[in-house]
């Protein structure tokens, strides 16, 4: 059975998760980060020396770390030819989306603005600063709008591995109070994720526990 360490308000924990669930594969997760704790501990160093979560672990198989290995591992073991593709051409396309969305679209929203609007008291919320962060975030999303007009998919016809890295910070990006554009297959895409069972199991959750008032 597999074996996750990390809180389940954790997004990369939370992504990770969507996978799992989404390939049906049977799981133990111990709550471990934040106010949880664990981290400091010897048994979680000897996991990972970088003390962060998520962790995963397969049987006897080495533990691993770093999101995005750890969904390509669960990819590359578990997905069918849609989801992670053997082909190296088809499989290029969903690697550049997925990176692009982790790179682009998660860290240009995870602390430039969820930090800064759900995690921070909105008596000290730096307005000008979520604008520009929004602004620039706007600019990403106005590529994937364009890539959603031409397939239902982030990279192409099917749901894959892009579809994680990129639709797992939708559900707080139009659930915290922000002033957001409007984006029509952008829209459609993400009322369609909300359908997926596994998204709304371990994506589409609440996060009270990270809220500041």
């Amino acid at each position: 059975m597999i074996k996750i360490w990390g809180r389940a308000s954790s997004s990369n924990v939370q992504a990770l998760m969507w996978a799992i669930g989404e390939l049906g594969l049977d799981y133990k997760r111990v709550d471990a980060g934040f106010i949880y704790g664990g981290l400091d501990t010897a048994e979680f160093k000897s996991l990972n020396p970088n003390r962060t979560i998520p962790v995963l672990k397969d049987g006897i198989a080495a533990p691993i770390w770093e999101t995005g290995a750890i969904l390509r591992y669960l990819a590359s073991t578990y997905g069918d030819a849609h989801f992670w593709p053997t082909n190296p051409q088809q499989l290029a396309v969903i690697d550049q989306w997925a990176e692009w969305s982790k790179i682009n679209v998660a860290l240009n929203f995870t602390a430039p603005i969820f930090w800064r609007v759900a995690r921070t008291a909105p008596a000290n919320w730096d307005l000008p600063a979520i604008h520009f962060a929004l602004d620039a975030l706007d600019g990403f999303l106005q590529i994937a709008e364009r890539q959603l007009e031409r397939h239902p998919f982030l990279a192409g016809d099917y749901f894959t591995l892009a579809d994680i890295q990129f639709g797992h910070v939708l559900f707080r990006y139009f659930d915290i109070e922000i002033d957001r554009r409007n984006h029509a297959n952008l829209n459609q895409y993400y009322n369609r994720l909300l359908k997926r069972p596994a998204y709304q199991a371990h994506v589409a959750i609440p996060y009270d526990e990270l809220r500041v008032t």
